[in-house]
């Protein structure tokens, strides 16, 4: 159970985190690459998972990796995508069963700019226990919010699936479920965040996973004090201004191991 204090709210600075109009389709390309490094040298994604950006000049439109690791992402292997998801110019190269995350929400969320799937390991056992939900606890993860919402996957299909999102319609109910909250949990499964800018929703996908470390560990010790509703707002404004910091050292870490893998 998680106890909070609303009388102590953070000081609020303005949001620094809005899309920028100057980038290029090939400057997204790039960053989105270095993105799939940065989420696989944080630990984000494995194998597994994968982060999209909405095409700078063409809304409904959006870009993401060919079925492949996403440590092992190069500008070559990235797809243009319509929002039905239809793959635009693939030539042959696999696309990943789960694509609809990306074009429903996007469809459903115009202001979205990015959208990050992930199996972060210590985010999934939040989503399997009812006991102990998911919340922000720590003042980097204000987006999380105090009560994220988790899919259920057998509302939409019942019981039987493989608990992946493999058609527009499943891609829809997710969206739906998470209305416009930054975050929803997917039971079994994972979670899916997004940002306003590419950098924001990498930066929301790291701290998902780092939050979720601190609530397991904390829950260890005894009871947790989460963030209140407004200090979540505080904390969110105040902190995803500093994206920008963050993705400088993540670059250069995800750099030197993708070199490394690359080399070996």
């Amino acid at each position: 159970m998680c106890s909070s204090d609303p009388s102590k709210i953070a000081h609020v600075v303005p949001d620094r985190s809005k899309p920028s109009t100057r980038d290029t389709p090939a400057d997204l390309l790039s960053q989105l690459v270095i993105a799939n490094h940065i989420l696989f040298e944080r630990g984000v994604l494995d194998a597994f998972g994968h982060i999209s950006v909405r095409h700078p000049q063409e809304p409904d439109r959006y870009f993401l990796a060919c079925n492949k690791a996403p440590g092992l992402i190069t500008v070559q292997d990235i797809i243009e995508f319509d929002l039905d998801s239809n793959p635009l110019d693939a030539d042959g190269r696999p696309v990943y069963l789960e694509r609809f995350i990306h074009g429903e929400i996007y469809k459903a969320r115009p202001e979205v700019v990015s959208v990050v799937h992930s199996h972060s390991p210590t985010v999934v056992p939040f989503t399997i226990i009812k006991d102990t939900p998911f919340r922000a606890v720590c003042h980097m993860a204000g987006f999380i919010g105090s009560k994220p919402p988790v899919f259920e996957i057998r509302d939409a299909v019942g019981d039987g699936s493989d608990l992946l999102i493999r058609t527009p319609s499943l891609g829809e109910a997710l969206a739906r479920e998470m209305g416009q909250q930054d975050l929803v949990l997917m039971r079994g499964h994972g979670a899916t965040v997004v940002g306003h800018t590419l950098k924001q929703a990498v930066f929301r996908a790291v701290y998902t996973e780092v939050n979720a470390r601190t609530q397991a560990v904390a829950s260890t010790l005894g009871e947790i004090i989460c963030l209140s509703a407004r200090e979540a707002d505080a904390a969110k404004l105040s902190t995803e201004g500093q994206a920008e910091r963050a993705w400088g050292l993540w670059e250069r870490s995800a750099a030197i191991m993708h070199n490394s893998l690359i080399n070996a």
